[in-house]
């Protein structure tokens, strides 16, 4: 295929769910079936046509590229004439993503067809559905950091109609607009970081950017600065994969219709992040990533801890979510490059799959609750349910084969690149001393075949906490079971390579080879060269230990759940402060709410009061004193002034009203007072 028509392929590609969001938006309601057809065939498609552009991109090395001229702006001060582009950029990376946006997003439509059925905003949800693909895909296909941006945000609105979906529910409002304020002070940073480069290199483009960087030519000549920018970028990351510390918002999220869950919250837009660090990969120092290894690893770490203790089934896959992220951008921050993009497409399958397994159950719960005329008991509760193996086969073994692969179990596409993963990680440490990274690591890869065999075993086995209610439970639709069975399919090694044991034969290891970087050599990180050496050093011994570690949790959940050998409640009360402290989610939801939500709200008490006493009262106290010398100046005036000006004219008054008796207007008289007035002016001159 050439590249015009790869390029022409891309962008119908990007705009075809973008074309079923407009007519279903505006026409859905009048559509058969409110259109649901429509908006899954625009998706189906799209995944056609990003199946011919993997294809055909890896079957080259070339990159394909194409601009756009959007504007050009003048006469900026320290800038100069800046161009905008519009343009696409096609690589392995972006070809690979594609196929998983539009995949995922193809299966969440058909699975929406039978889960959805009967809402009453059901076109609007296919219409929002298409939007955020359109969005993350135009995420995926940009060749500059502008493009990126508005596309970044407008996933951030399509996650916020869809979380808030059932905006009747507060809970459902109010996790939407938890989402959106959280996501935007990670944005808020991105932004920061994107205008540095702007003001800096004059252009948005990846490929100018990373060419300056390369020549040595850093943002204001400083070393700090490059680092600076890149953790700022960072910033948006954490807000969108849902790192520590703004990973609070993911659990909420599981609000909205659990396809949505699958769809944004575990598959596509919370993998956004690590695109964005794979996408900028070149640019980040050595302490950037450092920075972004430990975040990940944090992040990994605290909500497996979490996961442990939780007993809703989708909460318990949102904060797995989290974790699993964590992994990836741990990966990414220690080199592990191909490791940590590898486990975003092999956890997107088997995540979406977990997800929508538990919309299965959840769907069969409802319906069964429903018969019981129960409108009290939870649907998401794990400990209503048990026993479910039985009366749903399908989604028990897909459920299953999902488990396997998150816990890092041979023969599933988990192992291969989480066992990538691992031995990227302990690599890294014995090059740079950083031990606690894979320590972090392998602890929870335990902690994760333990929470997940838990979820398992308390959903699918023992006995039923309703023996009526597991009667009327029945197995999902075909439109349902479907998209579980092509999900668990390539939750397999086979599809990501040959080898059982090993990633790095692969198809796609191979095609995501790390990108040189561009920094200066002395920001860059010294160990890279050596890395992959080290990697092969230890992965056997990785290996060994991972697969040791996950069948450990996946026994000891066994024992505890299962046989009950081991009493959970002995564990929980054992635990003590620990136990609580993972159960209520290690208390950031409180510490964000007193911190920033009521001090806010203090801050807001405490400005009013200044306004109203200090403010108000130096206002008013103005007031006051001007009021009181406007009353001592009118006395004044009314006393002196117009005593002195009412005097003046009164003794003007009294004169004239004297001197009038003397204009008589009689001539004898005027005679009679000049020979009067003549003879006192002579007698006077006289005595002188």
């Amino acid at each position: 295929m050439g590249l015009e028509n790869l390029i022409l392929l891309s962008l119908i590609t990007l705009f075809l769910p973008l074309a079923g969001f407009v007519l279903l938006i505006f026409f859905g309601k009048r559509m058969p079936r409110e259109g649901d057809w429509l908006a899954t065939a625009t998706v189906t498609a799209a995944f056609l046509a990003s199946l011919v552009i993997m294809f055909a991109k890896l079957a080259t090395p070339e990159t394909v590229t194409a601009g756009w001229n959007w504007a050009t702006f003048g006469g900026i001060p320290g800038v100069g004439e800046v161009t905008v582009e519009l343009g696409i950029l096609i690589d392995n990376l972006s070809a690979i993503m594609l196929v998983v946006v539009t995949l995922i997003s193809m299966l969440v439509h058909f699975f929406s067809m039978g889960y959805l059925e009967g809402d009453v905003r059901y076109s609007r949800y296919f219409a929002y559905l298409g939007l955020f693909t359109f969005s993350m895909l135009g995420i995926v296909l940009t060749h500059n950091l502008l493009m990126m941006y508005i596309f970044w945000e407008l996933v951030g609105v399509s996650s916020y109609l869809l979380i808030g979906h059932w905006y009747e529910k507060k809970s459902a409002s109010n996790a939407a607009i938890k989402a959106f304020v959280v996501n935007r002070v990670g944005d808020a940073g991105m932004f920061i970081g994107i205008m540095i480069i702007f003001v800096h290199f004059s252009t948005f483009s990846f490929d100018a950017i990373f060419s300056a960087v390369s020549a040595g030519n850093l943002p204001f000549e400083s070393q700090a600065w490059l680092t600076a920018v890149g953790v700022l970028i960072f910033c948006g990351a954490i807000g969108k994969s849902a790192q520590f510390p703004l990973h609070v918002w993911l659990p909420d999220a599981m609000e909205g219709p659990t396809p949505v869950s699958a769809l944004i919250h575990a598959a596509t837009m919370v993998a956004a992040g690590v695109f964005l660090v794979a996408r900028l990969f070149p640019l980040f120092t050595a302490d950037a990533l450092l920075v972004i290894a430990y975040i990940g690893a944090l992040t990994a770490l605290i909500a497996a801890t979490i996961a442990i203790t939780q007993y809703d089934i989708k909460k318990v896959l949102a904060w797995s979510t989290i974790s699993q992220l964590g992994y990836m951008i741990l990966a990414l921050g220690v080199g592990a490059y191909a490791a940590g993009f590898m486990h975003l497409v092999t956890h997107a399958a088997f995540k979406a799959g977990l997800f929508l397994g538990s919309g299965a159950v959840i769907y069969a719960m409802h319906a069964a609750l429903h018969k019981q005329h129960d409108h009290q008991t939870d649907a998401q509760d794990v400990r209503n349910m048990g026993g479910l193996r039985s009366r749903m086969p399908l989604t028990y073994w897909t459920f299953l084969i999902f488990t396997l692969a998150i816990s890092g179990i041979p023969l599933t596409s988990g192992f291969l690149s989480k066992d990538e993963i691992l031995a990227g990680t302990l690599a890294f440490s014995t090059l740079n001393g950083h031990y606690l990274l894979p320590l972090i690591a392998f602890a929870v890869a335990g902690m994760t075949a333990f929470y997940m065999f838990r979820l398992l075993i308390l959903t699918f086995h023992g006995k039923p906490a309703d023996e009526e209610r597991l009667t009327l439970v029945r197995e999902v639709p075909g439109v349902m079971g479907i998209p579980l069975v092509i999900l668990a399919a390539l939750s397999v090694f086979i599809f990501y390579s040959f080898n059982p044991f090993g990633a790095s034969s692969g198809w796609l290891f191979q095609a995501l080879e790390r990108p040189a970087s561009v920094v200066p050599e002395a920001l860059a990180p010294a160990t890279w060269p050596v890395l992959y050496e080290a990697i092969s050093r230890v992965h056997t011994l990785v290996m060994i230990l991972s697969i040791v570690i996950a069948v450990g949790g996946l026994a000891f959940a066994w024992m505890v759940y299962e046989k009950r050998s081991v009493s959970a409640d002995k564990m929980a009360s054992a635990m003590g402060w620990l136990y609580h402290g993972s159960r209520k989610k290690w208390y950031f939801d409180e510490m964000y709410e007193a911190v920033f939500v009521n001090g806010t709200l203090g801050l807001t008490r405490i400005s009013n009061w200044f306004d109203m006493n200090i403010v108000d009262g130096i206002v008013n106290g103005a007031g006051s004193v001007t009021r009181s010398v406007s009353k001592i100046s009118g006395w004044i005036d009314n006393t002196f002034v117009d005593g002195l000006v009412n005097f003046l004219a009164n003794f003007t008054g009294a004169i004239g009203m004297r001197l009038r008796k003397i204009q008589t207007g009689s001539i004898q008289n005027y005679l009679v007072f000049a020979v009067f007035g003549f003879l006192i002016i002579t007698i006077l001159i006289l005595a002188i």
